[in-house]
């Protein structure tokens, strides 16, 4: 068996112009849905009635003109970016080993998520009715029926909370630019001011999501697990809940705004 071989198809495959092109798609598309989610969050921080997360942006594109295609657009190049996720995490290199496989399964993890959102919108533009919220429920009761299940649902916790860290430093220290080649001039410093406030946003919400795997796993009750449409609601009812909520609201608008740029200025 040759063990070049995945390796040698993935350089093969991250070389074809589509592929890059279709993948700089998925960076847009994510930042349609970031544009609607951080929009939506805003509506819920001014008291309206909405679903702050993936299910509830696709299902606001839906009811726009057009909005079956863009739905089926948006399902494409998100499972293109995902395929390019595994690609790039089959090419990395480097050493130690231990981090090598630790940049891998990062880059791997990054492509179930494209593909799952991808898949989101697909049922969608078929005329499911898609619910992230009820599905994490649904994924936590699950879990804590098996033996053991709330351990591994804490650990599913500790994974979303250090995602959510990770997001925090990437925006503070503006190591995002080493996905991203920032221009210089007033364009990359807007490009700057965009992924510093939507890195920290991003990385706030995925923090909620994650104390909130930990509390459902401490219960034992999937209720309380949730997506980021229960992370929006528990923060609402703090003394201050409506402007975290705005603020984390302001702050995807910014990354989806960001994640635009990306699509021109990612190092692919």
């Amino acid at each position: 068996m040759d063990r070049a071989a995945p390796r040698r198809a993935a350089r093969e495959a991250a070389d074809t112009t589509w592929f890059r092109l279709l993948a700089r798609a998925g960076y847009g598309a994510s930042g349609l849905v970031h544009l609607l989610i951080g929009a939506i969050a805003l509506i819920v921080a001014f008291g309206g009635d909405a679903t702050p997360d993936q299910s509830g942006a696709l299902r606001a594109i839906a009811g726009m003109p057009f909005g079956f295609a863009v739905l089926w657009t948006v399902a494409v190049a998100l499972w293109a970016l995902g395929a390019w996720k595994i690609v790039e995490g089959i090419l990395v290199r480097g050493t130690p080993p231990l981090r090598r496989w630790m940049r891998r399964f990062g880059q791997w993890g990054q492509g179930v998520v494209f593909a799952a959102i991808g898949g989101i919108a697909a049922a969608v533009a078929m005329g499911a009715r898609v619910s992230s919220e009820e599905a994490t429920e649904a994924v936590s009761r699950g879990v804590l029926r098996i033996p053991g299940g709330a351990y591994v649902l804490a650990a599913a916790a500790v994974v979303v909370g250090a995602v959510g860290i990770s997001f925090l430093v990437m925006g503070l220290r503006r190591s995002y630019r080493t996905q991203v080649r920032v221009p210089d001039g007033a364009l990359g410093a807007a490009i700057d001011v965009l992924g510093v406030v939507g890195f920290v946003a991003k990385g706030v919400a995925l923090a909620a999501v994650g104390v909130l795997l930990v509390i459902a796993s401490i219960r034992g009750e999937a209720k309380t697990a949730g997506g980021l449409d229960g992370a929006l609601t528990a923060l609402l009812r703090l003394s201050l809940g409506p402007v975290v909520v705005g603020a984390i609201g302001a702050g995807l608008i910014a990354y989806g705004v960001f994640c635009f740029f990306r699509a021109r200025y990612a190092r692919l």
